[in-house]
């Protein structure tokens, strides 16, 4: 092992390696790369040798032995910095655990050449598969091009998408529906939501799971368009709580705006939960940080990640592996912002 200028030992190399398990480099190579014609015995002596000597094979020297990149990418465009903070926690972890590092690409969802451009990022990259995140993963132009491609993607949404290979598809619509369903079993009957961007599959998905578990038709009034920004949260607040008539129990379709309501409604002098429940949507780490703590459905957020990540990275390892689209169940986490209506 060469010696730095100080004396310092310099990295091992592939060549260290080779040398001091007597073997050659392409022996070594072929072990890291998990190829099937290395005998169990000189595996095991390879291993050793790495693990003692603490090699650690350069990306670049991996991707040159395997014809693989090593890099994974997300596309995203989701400014919701405690959503996108837990996902890429999780892929980042699992990236880890594999040799893998993480690429963002950041797109536009509006943008009408959104496919065009992941495209573009795909060739000049040369990343091994993509990771889709909502509301971009719901363009069906991106996987179809991915595809044509030949490059593995996993896409998580609020729908299965069958232009994807893989996808991770969270029970929105079930998941509000049982959070309208326990706000009615408390007694409440004047509930109001306020709605998420209707072009997202997402805020549809939540709103008619929500809807659907009323029992009558929600007034006009009651019903408040959004976002999900913390501006249109208030806006959306203080309209319905300037009615002659104000609910007495809001659901907002992210937790953000969820928090937008509380911050309102404490200005007004409104006693959350005691005049007004507030639910929000996520699970996010901001729902436990806020007072009073935020009642909220619970996107296993982290942990779809890892899975989205894990399907990805067999894709890669065998392409032939079976694709699938896996059921996400969501969790109703009830905190101290709800309650039955008077009860506090």
């Amino acid at each position: 092992m060469a010696q730095g200028e100080f004396g310092a030992t310099l990295s091992v190399t592939i060549d260290d390696v080779a040398e001091a398990a007597g073997v050659s480099i392409r022996t070594v190579s072929r072990v890291l790369n998990k190829a099937p014609n290395v005998g169990d015995e000189t595996r095991k002596t390879v291993l050793e040798t790495i693990a003692r000597l603490g090699y650690s094979p350069s990306i670049r020297a991996r991707a040159l032995a395997s014809g693989r990149s090593f890099l994974i990418a997300v596309v995203q465009d989701d400014p919701n910095a405690h959503v996108i903070s837990a996902l890429q926690r999780g892929i980042v972890e699992t990236c880890s655990r594999h040799g893998y590092e993480l690429v963002v690409h950041p797109v536009r969802f509006g943008d009408p050449e959104v496919a065009a451009d992941v495209e573009s990022f795909v060739r000049r990259s040369r990343v091994d598969g993509l990771i889709v995140l909502p509301p971009t993963s719901e363009i069906a132009a991106i996987p179809a091009r991915l595809t044509q491609l030949g490059v593995p993607s996993v896409g998580i949404a609020s729908v299965s998408l069958p232009e994807y290979p893989c996808m991770l598809v969270s029970d929105e619509r079930g998941a509000t529906f049982e959070l309208g369903r326990r706000l009615v079993e408390l007694g409440h009957r004047r509930i109001a939501m306020i709605e998420g961007p209707p072009h997202f599959r997402s805020a549809q998905q939540r709103k008619a799971g929500f809807l659907a578990a009323l029992p009558g038709p929600m007034p006009d009034a009651y019903l408040q368009k959004g976002d999900y920004g913390f501006d249109s949260g208030l806006a959306a607040a203080d309209a319905l709580l300037s009615l002659d008539q104000p609910p007495t129990a809001i659901f907002a379709c992210n937790d953000i705006m969820a928090a937008a309501v509380i911050k309102a409604a404490r200005e007004r002098g409104v006693d959350v939960p005691g005049q007004l429940s507030v639910a929000g949507f996520d699970g996010s780490d901001l729902a436990a940080m806020i007072t009073p703590a935020l009642t909220t459905i619970r996107r296993p957020l982290t942990e779809m990640a890892r899975l989205a990540t894990e399907s990805l990275l067999a894709m890669i390892e065998d392409p032939k592996s079976a694709s699938s689209h896996e059921p996400i169940a969501l969790s109703l986490i009830q905190r101290q912002s709800m309650a039955a209506p008077g009860e506090v």
